[in-house]
């Protein structure tokens, strides 16, 4: 029987450039994945498409229910995690946002630490308090005061390990200990750790909130989340939303990051090294009250980030003596030529923000000029000689 592929019946071209019959051959293999684009999953048969289950990983049914690449990343970063599933989102705050979608409904409440990334809560103090879901900001740094904070409407505790911005290291044994025992489950936004400084499941999360943007990724360049579970019912729960939402991600953004990925761990210790020496160093200088770095002895929840971490991100804040005033802060801010500024972080690129503390914290013992840190790839001698000439130019002549 002669192959219909082989002699195609004469067609228009236009037909013809969409139902060619060639396939190349299978086999190939390269460093870096295919990329699969696709809404559109075609089916052998109406059976074939009947038998499909969107929620496995056994086919494809349509784009947003995955394409190999789709599927492949998750895989990864599942590894990376520790976890078991692993489910794709459009951004880390879109991460944040299908958990409490996921999870709670009018009447729960969900408790939020007070040094959380600032977007959290603001999804919280809008959207979820318009459809009657309440929460409360909570002290990550006092575990009884958070027990007794726990009620029988909680039903979600976000930890965020460290603190953003002001980077303090909660005790997530103690904070995990007391939902626990409650029942709440725990939700942990690991994108500083970035799966490497810790293992969020081993101390108890039930999820495990990424940033792909940052440190997976590594270029600054694209936006991304992910959400990682142990559980096969949760992830069902987190998934059929994510389902009826429509989330989904980008084949080439899912491209670049599985590029990214093989050097992850090197690209994390790198960061590290270069922020604890430039850390240090800011630490002796006279402009500055404090350096908020976990690794740091004296930093807040040293001691904690000591008991369950080996590596740090390339991420600090620097609090900078009273007796400058904001302007003066933001001009020292300007006067950096190769820190750039810009939110987010984990790229390639330095970063310097300035941030006002009475601004973004309800505890009010965190006041002043802040600026926070984030460490790239350029040597660590010129990011220092930066800082200096910076620090020189515009804070220095104020301590005459």
């Amino acid at each position: 029987m002669t192959d219909h592929r082989q002699d195609p019946p004469q067609q228009a071209i236009s037909t013809a450039l969409i139902h060619h019959p060639y396939e190349p051959p299978a086999g190939f293999a390269a460093p870096q994945p295919a990329v699969h684009k696709a809404s559109t999953v075609i089916f052998a048969s109406t059976a074939a498409a009947r038998a499909r289950n969107w929620k496995e990983k056994t086919g494809y049914t349509y784009g947003l229910h995955g394409t190999p690449t789709t599927f492949l990343l998750e895989e990864r970063i599942a590894t990376l995690e520790g976890g078991l599933q692993t489910l794709l989102l459009p951004s880390g705050l879109a991460a944040i946002a299908l958990v409490d979608l996921a999870l709670l409904k009018s009447g729960d409440e969900v408790l939020i630490p007070d040094n959380s990334y600032g977007p959290n809560r603001e999804l919280a103090r809008n959207q979820l308090a318009g459809w009657g879901i309440a929460h409360r900001i909570y002290d990550p740094m006092d575990p009884t005061a958070f027990a007794a904070m726990l009620s029988p409407a909680t039903k979600l505790v976000w930890i965020e390990p460290p603190g953003s911005v002001t980077m303090e290291f909660p005790d997530v044994p103690a904070l995990v200990q007391a939902a626990r025992a409650r029942g709440v489950r725990i939700a942990l936004d690991n994108t500083w750790g970035a799966g490497l400084a810790f293992d969020a499941f081993a101390l108890g999360a039930d999820i495990s909130v990424h940033a792909l943007t940052k440190y997976p990724s590594g270029g600054g360049d694209l936006l991304m989340g992910a959400v990682t579970t142990r559980d096969e019912a949760l992830h069902l729960e987190l998934k059929y939303t994510h389902m009826r939402v429509g989330y989904g991600v980008g084949a080439n953004d899912v491209e670049a990051v599985l590029r990214a990925l093989p050097s992850l761990t090197l690209r994390y210790a790198a960061a590290d090294r270069a922020a604890r020496t430039l850390a240090q160093w800011l630490a002796t200088r006279p402009e500055v009250a404090q350096v908020l770095h976990p690794a740091l002895p004296g930093s807040p929840g040293h001691e904690h980030w000591a008991r369950l971490c080996t590596q740090a991100a390339g991420l600090f804040s620097v609090v900078f003596d009273e007796r400058y005033a904001f302007e003066q802060v933001d001009a020292f801010v300007d006067a950096l030529r190769l820190f750039k500024i810009g939110y987010s972080w984990a790229g390639p690129v330095s970063l310097a923000v300035p941030y006002r503390l009475s601004a973004i914290r309800d505890e009010p013992a965190w006041r002043g000029a802040l600026v926070r840190f984030s460490i790239g790839l350029e040597d660590v001698g010129d990011l220092r000689a930066d800082l200096e000439q910076a620090l020189t130019a515009v804070l220095g002549r104020c301590l005459a």
